[in-house]
């Protein structure tokens, strides 16, 4: 083993317990005493606070209450902090989603090309709620990183962008604000050749590249970005527009489907729904899960589609 690549391991040895006898520390590292002695005096020479205690029962150990530049992990603790991070960046807290983006984007920008590597080929992502069809793609870790340094450096963006109907156009933004909604992350930017904001969805991201270019920071048309994708994603045109009468007040239909729908009360104990839906796996669920009896009135191939749901749910609890 090289020097450097010895003392590298060292170092993260000395990292992964409180202390080491130092006939241990040497096996683990299969020198012998004299050699890990060196080795160890070379670190404290750099300036790493290790204490050596000498005699029968001593070792070597951290000293407490310092802190440890640079940060030494392996492979495997490198793809497990980045992929735990990436999971809190999808979770629900938002002041833990910024600063897991954020401390994602710093430590990948520094992983070797092969951790790197390693980390992409993880195909993990967050989980699809139950009933929808049309999930977020698994998406590439290390083009997450570049988007969100982008963000943080005010650097332009260029892409290619997958619509919703597969059309794809290339795109040069001006990206602001990373936002997680509903278990999908999306991309707020200027594009400056549309002179208006624009919303994306991670996962339909292609191609993406840093240009170097910086630019002077927009602020945003809304003052809370969650706020901004979500009328993003209302004004879009839906494959469908179900319609719907629930028996149930309109206020706990209302708590139920939250931004997916509009509700209309008809009186204390029933509403209507307008849902509109690409995806008539996600609506019928949508409805079923609001827990009360419905009658879907339209279209006609959603009423198709939730009849063969029940038919389906009725032969699965056949004995």
């Amino acid at each position: 083993m090289a020097t450097s690549t010895r003392i590298l391991e060292l170092l993260g040895l000395l990292q992964s317990r409180r202390q080491w006898a130092g006939h241990e520390l040497a096996r683990q590292l299969e020198v012998s005493p004299r050699t890990l002695r060196r080795d160890v005096d070379s670190l404290q020479n750099l300036g790493y606070p290790i204490l050596t205690t000498r005699g029968t029962g001593g070792g070597y150990e951290l000293a407490p209450g310092t802190s440890l530049p640079p940060l030494v992990v392996s492979e495997d603790e490198a793809a497990a902090i980045v992929m735990g991070l990436k999971e809190v960046a999808t979770g629900g807290h938002p002041a833990a989603r910024e600063a897991a983006l954020s401390a994602m984007a710093k430590i990948v920008q520094v992983l070797p090309h092969k951790i790197r590597r390693r980390i992409d080929s993880l195909r993990v992502m967050t989980h699809t709620p139950a009933g929808e069809e049309n999930n977020a793609a698994i998406f590439n870790i290390g083009a997450l990183t570049i988007i969100a340094l982008c963000c943080r450096d005010s650097e332009t963006l260029s892409f290619s962008y997958r619509n919703r109907t597969n059309d794809v156009t290339n795109r040069i933004v001006q990206p602001h604000r990373l936002v997680n909604l509903e278990r999908r992350l999306y991309l707020i930017a200027y594009d400056p050749e549309r002179a208006d904001w624009r919303t994306f969805r991670i996962d339909r991201i292609q191609d993406l590249n840093r240009t170097g270019k910086r630019f002077t920071p927009r602020r945003l048309p809304v003052e809370d970005p969650v706020e901004l994708v979500q009328t993003s994603i209302a004004a879009m045109p839906s494959r469908y527009q179900l319609r719907a009468t629930i028996q149930a007040p309109a206020h706990q239909v209302l708590a139920r489907i939250g931004n997916y729908g509009t509700v209309e009360s008809i009186d204390e104990e029933s509403c209507t729904v307008q849902l509109p839906a690409d995806s008539l796996d996600w609506a019928t669920f949508c409805l079923a899960e609001i827990g009360a009896p419905f009658t879907l009135h339209e279209p006609p191939e959603a009423i198709h589609h939730a009849r063969q749901w029940g038919q389906r749910l009725t032969q699965g609890t056949e004995p």
